[in-house]
């Protein structure tokens, strides 16, 4: 990895339904936001280059009644300009990135669907993709070949427990705000 991003720090916000979901890179000896993102998705997963300055983020989502959509997105550190690399234009849920090698990412994704494929919600597939120059990659230029891999063991969470959290932490604000009856009156 290039010195300036040697001791980098990725961190992706949480997901607001309706909004764009925040990442950003921070230096993190000094905490200096040097590349704040933006993506249409939530983020699963993100991988530093081991050698050069991409970043790959992951990001998708289930559109609650078939598709996995998502994108493997690459933001150049200093510009900020991000490349979508999936060709498909609902591209596909990445849950995880690994770099083998300075040319080789290790990609696992959901399926593309979840049409006749009990257990599209659990597993996925793993894709290792091959460029001898991440920095100067196109945008959609990964197509369903390059992404093309075995099936795997792939578990998201479960989104209702996530729905539980929320009720109960706002449950508990509301019941802090409650005005409490006085004993003396």
């Amino acid at each position: 990895m290039p010195p300036d991003y040697a001791e980098a720090l990725a961190v992706a916000g949480t997901d607001v339904p309706g909004r764009t979901t925040p990442a950003a890179v921070y230096k993190s000896r000094s905490f200096v936001r040097s590349a704040p993102i933006r993506s249409r998705f939530p983020v699963h997963a993100m991988a530093f280059h081991p050698r050069r300055s991409p970043l790959a983020i992951g990001t998708g989502r289930y559109d609650g009644g078939y598709f996995f959509e998502g994108e493997l997105i690459l933001p150049h550190l200093k510009t900020g300009v991000v490349t979508s690399l999936i060709e498909h234009e609902l591209g596909r849920q990445v849950l995880g990135l690994e770099w083998l090698d300075e040319h080789s990412l290790h990609v696992l994704m959901a399926p593309p669907d979840d049409w006749r494929d009990e257990a599209a919600h659990k597993d996925g597939h793993v894709a290792v993709a091959h460029l001898s120059d991440w920095t100067a990659v196109l945008a959609h230029s990964l197509n369903g070949r390059d992404l093309a891999g075995p099936r795997a063991p792939a578990p998201r969470p479960d989104p209702r427990e996530a729905a539980q959290r929320a009720v109960a932490k706002l449950r508990s604000v509301w019941q802090a705000q409650r005005p409490v009856p006085s004993k003396d009156l």
